[in-house]
């Protein structure tokens, strides 16, 4: 018992699933366990969206007092020393603050927070006692920075919360944080309260409450607020995007009148912080690098206008499992709508460009984070996975394509076909077409193939089959099949012309046939070998077209009622002692370029109901016909003489 293997065919666009769901899994998977590289890309979107978005207004309850660099050279440089005597040195007397929150107060401010750390005495006692005594006259309005000091010790890590001294601890509830979360890009994008739940759990039961700098500003300005929904922060814009006020203006009186006029700060919140260089209170965020004081102006302003940012799946396992369905959906529908590379490539950048759209418009306009980088990459990866699997298999199949048209077809046919840009797949796939279809079979082989030894009959076969498939290369002729000792050819398929240029062409190569068979049979004459004549028929008409057969064995070939007219013509030529019979559809095509002789009307076989006119071809307009009535005598005498003799 033998057993057959079967051979396995895997076709390289079949594998482009695969690589979809390679680069699904791996999204998700990356999204699940927030690798860090994918984590910034979709970090460095975000920022991408709020640059495109650009700045926008922010809420006018907000204003900056600014410790900038106009207020440390004003202090420093100016020659009313009385006026700005207490800024002339940094770190400034402490009696300059209690002068602006006094000043700021009586000018209708809603609350202060001051983004200044005291939580040391200064070398001036008495300048402390003064703001404590402003504290006090204000308490439960002013807002005072804390800091969470984290630092390296002895190899091991130290954490510890910085208050302000204990005499300005007036109100614990006008006490915030000022720290922020830095994300794994570099840049501050969060509100500070989520830093404050990442510190170290023991140090935050030391210390039950713990709030961040912004919520205590919030709650000091006593306005109705909604809890945001979100972590993220609505950034507003970059540098100066907000109100900003130079310290020194303040306590210049000129200036002080100007802004009490203008009521700069009646009902505002007023941050009072550093945004100069030199103070180095200098971060990164998605607009760039801003103060730390308008970090906070941010936040607080993300709170008032109900604006703070969330994300769509906060759980990072569930984003990785969204992702994984997605992802997989679209490679599918993908792989459904089109079975090309190239459309089903440019389609994947169409969903892609989509996708990011949408990632754009629901973080600007509705305040919600969803995966764009990470799907934009899968997405984009599937795309060159099904243009990179296609490419192969397009090579593939237009090899094996190839090699099945070499077999029936010209070199130079086959080359034109190739380099088609439509689909070449679609060549072996069945169609239907019109085409001209040619039979051509030897006068007698069955006799003559009882005469003849075997090697001296396939080696004069061989030569006359030669000879044929050459005329039929010639005129840009497909060899279908190989009959025995007849030939099937076609004119029109895979590639056509044209009707009138593939009805010319089966008529070129029909005539050229008969020139090959008459020189072929003046040479064997003259070697006192067997000749040969063969009979032609030809019709044109619609035709299927395709790859047919078993799974073990294909070809490429055409059937059809074109093709059994044609065959039934054939067999008619010895009827009328002729080698070459046309039918009427092709005769119309080629009538004003050939000379032809009507033979009449004959009923074929399976087409009983409906007469063809046949027509015997002499040859070309303008040519010669000496080989016409040559070949017609000789076939008279040679059937004649066969008639007579079986």
């Amino acid at each position: 018992m033998t057993r057959t293997k079967r051979r396995w065919k895997v076709r390289p666009a079949a594998i482009a699933p695969v690589f979809i769901s390679l680069w699904a899994v791996s999204s998700a998977i990356a999204t699940a366990i927030n690798l860090q590289p994918l984590r910034q890309l979709e970090l460095q979107t975000q920022a991408l969206f709020f640059r495109l978005r650009g700045a926008v207004a922010p809420p006018q309850q907000v204003v900056i007092l600014a410790i900038d660099d106009d207020s440390l050279t004003r202090g420093r440089d100016s020659k009313d020393l009385k006026t700005l005597a207490a800024i002339q040195s940094w770190p400034w007397r402490r009696t300059a603050y209690a002068d602006v929150i006094d000043k700021l107060m009586a000018a209708g401010a809603r609350s202060i927070a001051v983004d200044v750390l005291w939580d040391l005495p200064s070398d001036r006692p008495e300048d402390d006692q003064r703001l404590q005594q402003t504290l006090q006259r204000y308490a439960g309005r002013v807002t005072l920075a804390a800091l969470h000091a984290s630092s390296q010790s002895n190899g091991g890590g130290l954490d510890q919360l910085v208050y302000p001294d204990p005499m300005f601890q007036i109100e614990p509830k006008s006490i915030g944080f000022i720290n922020c979360l830095t994300e794994p890009d570099g840049r501050f994008r969060r509100f500070a309260s989520v830093y404050l739940n990442r510190i170290d759990a023991d140090l935050r039961r030391s210390q039950p409450r713990l709030i961040s700098f912004d919520e205590a500003s919030l709650q000091a300005s006593k306005l109705p607020l909604a809890s945001p929904r979100g972590e993220y922060l609505f950034f507003y814009g970059g540098q100066n995007t907000f109100t900003t006020v130079s310290f020194w203006h303040v306590l210049y009186p000129q200036n002080w009148a100007l802004l009490q006029q203008q009521q700069v700060f009646k009902d505002k919140i007023v941050l009072i912080g550093p945004t100069a260089a030199f103070l180095q209170d200098i971060h990164a965020t998605p607009f760039g690098d801003v103060s730390g004081v308008e970090i906070h102006a941010n936040a607080i302003a993300t709170v008032l206008e109900n604006r703070a940012i969330a994300e769509v799946v906060p759980d990072p396992l569930w984003r990785g499992v969204y992702l994984l369905l997605g992802i997989t959906g679209v490679g599918l529908a993908i792989s459904q709508l089109s079975k090309r590379a190239a459309p089903r490539f440019f389609l994947a950048i169409a969903i892609a460009g989509l996708w990011s759209i949408v990632g754009y418009g629901s973080f600007v306009y509705g305040g919600l984070i969803l995966p764009v980088a990470t799907p934009l990459l899968a997405i984009a990866l599937s795309g060159l996975s099904f243009l990179g699997t296609g490419a192969v298999s397009d090579q593939l199949e237009k090899l094996r394509l190839r090699r099945t048209l070499e077999r029936y077809v010209a070199m130079p046919i086959v080359e034109e076909i190739l380099s088609q840009p439509e689909d070449f797949q679609a060549l072996l796939q069945g169609r239907k077409l019109k085409a001209a279809v040619l039979f051509c079979d030897i006068r007698g082989f069955t006799t003559l193939s009882y005469k003849l030894p075997p090697e001296q009959l396939v080696a004069l076969l061989n030569i006359y089959l030669n000879a044929m498939v050459e005329a039929v290369a010639a005129a840009s002729g497909t060899i279908d099949k190989f009959i025995g000792d007849a030939v099937m050819a076609e004119f029109g398929s895979p590639v056509s012309y044209g009707e009138q240029v593939d009805a010319m062409n089966a008529i070129r190569a029909a005539l050229g046939m008969r020139r090959s068979l008459a020189a072929l049979r003046s040479q064997w004459r003259q070697e006192g070998k067997t000749l040969l004549y063969h009979g032609i028929g030809i019709s044109y008409g619609e035709v299927i077209a395709g790859n047919i057969g078993s799974l073990r064995r294909l070809e490429y070939t055409v059937i059809g009622d074109t093709v059994n007219v044609a065959s039934r013509v054939e067999g008619l030529t010895k009827s009328f002692w002729t080698d070459i019979l046309i039918t009427e559809s092709l005769y119309q095509l080629v009538q004003e370029q050939v000379d032809v002789v009507f033979v009449g009307e004959h009923l074929l076989r399976g087409r009983e109901d409906s007469p063809t006119n046949l027509y015997s071809l002499v040859g070309l307009k303008g040519e010669p016909t000496t080989l016409y009535h040559e070949v017609h005598e000789e076939l008279r005498r040679y059937l004649g003489y066969k008639e007579t003799t079986t």
